[in-house]
């Protein structure tokens, strides 16, 4: 564990300095985000952080595996994640600096989860009868497709000050403590249940997240951009599906297995599920246009509702927890336990989320 807590340490330090490099840079060269209709902030923000956050992510990795324990991991997949992250940031920067046009943008992010996927980070088996495998073609579209579709998911999620990078280490602390908890029977058997590829990822993922928050929170003086929630995209894919194949079932009893399995696909979804139906709402209320932008996403309807810019953050990163926390209560309680905990963290994010703007006096309702 000590390890991790360094990786995740000089993860979050290096992002927190490297930020404000990132936001002269962004100054410097116009990569700002101009007042728009749909817009939440008053003044023109610079947009450019995820360069902050990959710098960070990046020293974490090069010292994890310099490290006693860390060092025995596997160093391809490794590599390879920096090298798709390191695009798909660069891709990110580009648009931060000049929008790209959305087949573009598409491309970009299949090259860089074709790279990520091609090194060796990949989907090796699938929950069906058991575990499936399907020949590597499909499993490396499965792949890149997963990707894309977190990345995407993140982007739709970064709408209001810190809602992105606090929702993805909501979700990377949860993945955190569900692959370090479980066996990894692909390294040594005295440190099989510990040291693995996903949580290493997630450890430096959560670091940088909140290393960068502190810039970010609101009132922001740095937006990660698209170089940002597409690196926090794909890092977040690439630790789950780089657990997949990890676990043996039959080293543990059916309801292990079985939870095992589909932990790694569950636990993403559900947390990302509000970005995710964000993303279908749209597409639905655009009618195919989907590169048209609005101002009816999730977090817009929030502040519509009466809840200020932070209360409303605060309010989503607690719909976040409930999620991971019940999802995660699969794997340690009685699946009657963990469902009377889903339900009672969801009641109570619900009631928040519609008695708080009620409750509180009129003078507190303006955003």
């Amino acid at each position: 564990m000590r390890e991790y807590v360094l990786v995740a340490v000089i993860a979050a330090v290096f992002t927190f300095v490297a930020t404000p490099v990132a936001r002269w840079v962004a100054v410097r060269f116009g990569a700002v985000t101009p007042v728009r209709g749909r817009d939440v902030h008053s003044v023109p923000i610079p947009r450019l952080g995820g360069i902050a956050m990959l710098v960070g992510f990046t020293v974490a990795i090069l010292v994890a595996i310099q490290l006693p324990y860390l060092s025995t991991l596997p160093h391809r997949p490794l590599a390879g994640v920096l090298a798709g992250a390191t695009l798909m940031c660069l891709l990110g920067a580009i648009d931060d600096f000049r929008e790209l046009d959305a087949l573009t943008k598409f491309a970009g992010q299949l090259i860089a989860a074709g790279v990520m996927a091609f090194s060796g980070v990949q989907l090796i088996t699938l929950p069906i009868a058991g575990q499936t495998v399907l020949p590597q073609p499909v499993m490396i579209g499965l792949t890149v497709f997963i990707v894309i579709a977190t990345t995407n998911a993140v982007n739709f999620a970064d709408g209001l000050d810190g809602l992105a990078a606090g929702v993805v280490a909501i979700a990377g602390g949860t993945f955190f403590i569900w692959a370090y908890s479980m066996p990894n029977t692909g390294n040594d058997a005295s440190t099989a249940s510990v040291f693995s590829v996903a949580t290493l990822i997630t450890a430096g993922l959560v670091g940088s997240c909140v290393g960068f928050l502190p810039h970010n929170f609101h009132p922001a003086r740095l937006f990660m951009g698209d170089s940002g929630a597409l690196l926090l995209g794909l890092l977040l894919s690439a630790a789950t599906i780089s657990l997949t194949g990890q676990f043996d079932p039959a080293t543990a009893d059916n309801r292990q297995a079985t939870v095992a399995q589909w932990l790694p696909i569950a636990l993403p979804v559900a947390i990302l599920a509000l970005p995710v139906l964000d993303v279908v709402m749209a597409i639905i209320r655009r009618r195919g246009r989907f590169s048209q932008p609005d101002s009816k996403h999730l977090h817009h309807r929030m502040l519509q509702i009466g809840h200020t810019h932070r209360r409303a953050v605060l309010i989503l990163y607690l719909w976040s927890v409930s999620v991971a926390s019940g999802v995660l209560g699969y794997a340690f309680l009685p699946a009657s336990w963990a469902t009377t905990l889903v339900a009672c963290l969801l009641a109570a994010s619900l009631l928040l989320t519609w008695g708080v703007p009620r409750w509180s006096p009129a003078r507190r309702l303006r955003p």
